[in-house]
């Protein structure tokens, strides 16, 4: 059936069907807004999958300054400071905000407050859970619910943005796809939130939709991204064959399970250390030969299914019952700390362009997340460019002339390249060859171009970054150089640096056997 766009004309379009764009959409309200997703809302969303839970100091030990504390600490120097306290003092009010919107959080014994979880890094139980390790899905659910009900969002499913339309730097429109063809939405204001970019790899925890689109979409419109390399791999995805890989939270290993490899042998002294750690402890030892098993028998043992039913389901269809038997887990793409460049508001450096949740550099996750403080960010800074986008001028934006649709992306021919030179462990050669391998298509036309072109400014900025700092990690340069520094590219700038990188390294190939 044809759908009437007409009188969207002007309206705040919104790119992506999760989290931070539903919580922004309803942040707007009652002002008219368009949200965009390029499934039926929930079903290719990230946001679907957390387990964790939803980061905030609302214990009686704890407080804003801690939970501060540990977000710099994992961030490994690279966190923006201001930025960071200013996220984290709201979490609070973000937990509330969606018990409001009707998100069943877990209670404890009494009834009278939020049951907390402890997850790695985390120097207190801070962690608010909803259906024990289905937290993801229990708040889309009320999300969704909500917005369904909201009359002042326009709810397009099924439309696929695929270009942005600038002019003086400035935004005018979004090309899309829908189901009955191309449409033009003239607008002048646009957020994206299209989540991360597991998509480009092999192994990830993230649906395969979520492959960087809102990063192509920004990059080809002029915007600033920043900190690209910084890939976190969860530590303890499900080692099976099913794609997306199914995630063990941390918050197992917070209830006192332990990892052991295939004799039974505890290889780790802490588990509950920072993700980037945990996940080179696992891929070394994998490397050596051994296999790796989350050891849940003593802890949290028979009240397993209980704790984690989503988890505990899908171990017994692989015919694992985590009360008796080890489960078998390997690191896996998860999280993507780099993004769109933004200010305190989620303006990016193109006029008329927001980006939050994944999508976005805030600078509170620096260079390794702190667990669960993503839904925390997407929530909570969903609010500020709500209020951001409400203050800017409502200009019409461009609707009419040729509509120019590229293909429908296609991440295939990208994920055996980033999956082996963006790896948990990675050197110059191996990113140098990517970068030849990925500068033609990125440059083309093909549905290859825009996954190539986000895999291709990632493989940039890792190549440049020569230290090892959280998520990043470089054999060559194992060491973190004595000051942190931000990483912004542009496309442009992507670009030159990738035909200066293959030319360089040439030579250098040329005599290798």
């Amino acid at each position: 059936m044809s759908i009437d766009i007409s009188g969207l004309t002007g309206q705040p379009v919104i790119i992506g069907g999760g989290a931070a764009g539903l919580m922004t959409a309803l942040q707007l309200a009652p002002e008219p807004v368009v949200l965009l997703s390029k499934s039926p809302l929930g079903a290719e969303a990230s946001s679907m999958w957390a387990q964790g839970g939803l980061a905030a100091a609302v214990g009686k030990d704890d407080s804003p300054a801690l939970h501060l504390q540990d977000t710099i600490a994992a961030g490994a120097g690279l966190c923006d400071e201001a930025a960071a306290a200013r996220i984290v003092r709201e979490a609070p009010a973000a937990a509330d905000r969606l018990a409001q919107l009707g998100v069943a959080f877990d209670r404890g014994a009494d009834e009278g407050s939020w049951r907390l979880g402890l997850e790695a890094a985390h120097s207190r139980k801070r962690i608010v859970h909803a259906t024990g390790d289905g937290t993801g899905r229990e708040i889309m659910r009320a999300l969704i619910a909500t917005a369904r009900r909201c009359p002042s969002i326009t709810l397009l499913e099924r439309f696929e943005a695929r270009r942005l339309i600038v002019e003086d730097n400035a935004i005018r429109g979004v090309i899309a796809a829908g189901p009955d063809g191309p449409v033009i939405l003239a607008t002048a204001r646009v957020v994206i939130a299209t989540g991360g970019i597991g998509g480009l790899f092999l192994d990830s925890t993230n649906p395969a939709g979520c492959f960087g689109q809102g990063l192509a979409l920004a990059a080809r419109a002029g915007a600033a991204l920043s900190d690209l390399e910084f890939v976190q791999f969860h530590p303890t995805a499900f080692d099976g064959p099913s794609r997306p890989m199914p995630l063990l939270t941390e918050a197992i290993r917070g209830d006192g399970a332990i990892l052991i490899d295939e004799t039974g042998s505890r290889f780790m002294e802490d588990e509950l250390a920072p993700r980037d750690v945990v996940a080179r402890a696992v891929w070394r030892h994998r490397a050596q030969g051994h296999r790796v098993f989350l050891d849940t028998r003593m802890k949290p043992g028979k009240d397993f299914a209980a704790r984690y039913p989503v988890i505990s389901s899908f171990c017994r269809m692989a015919g694992i019952d985590p009360a008796a038997d080890p489960i078998p887990v390997r690191p896996a793409v998860h999280y993507h700390m780099g993004g769109i460049a933004v200010d305190h508001v989620g303006r990016s450096s193109v006029e008329g362009l927001w980006a939050c949740g994944e999508a976005s550099r805030t600078g509170l996750h620096g260079a390794n997340r702190l667990a669960s403080n993503s839904l925390m960010e997407a929530i909570v800074c969903a609010q500020w460019v709500a209020e951001s986008v409400a203050g800017a001028p409502g200009r019409t934006g461009k609707s009419s002339g040729a509509v120019a649709l590229p293909p429908t992306s296609d991440p295939s021919a990208v994920r055996p390249l980033l999956s082996k030179a963006l790896g948990v462990l990675r050197d110059r050669q191996s990113m140098a060859d990517a970068l030849r391998n990925l500068l033609p298509t990125a440059k083309g036309s093909s549905a290859a171009a825009d996954p190539a072109l986000v895999g291709l400014m990632i493989a940039v900025a890792a190549y440049n970054r020569q230290e090892s700092r959280g998520a990043h990690f470089r054999n060559d340069f194992p060491e973190p150089l004595p000051a942190a520094e931000s990483s912004p590219l542009t496309l442009s700038q992507a670009l030159g640096a990738a035909r200066d990188i293959a030319e360089a390294e040439r030579p250098l190939r040329s005599v290798l056997p």
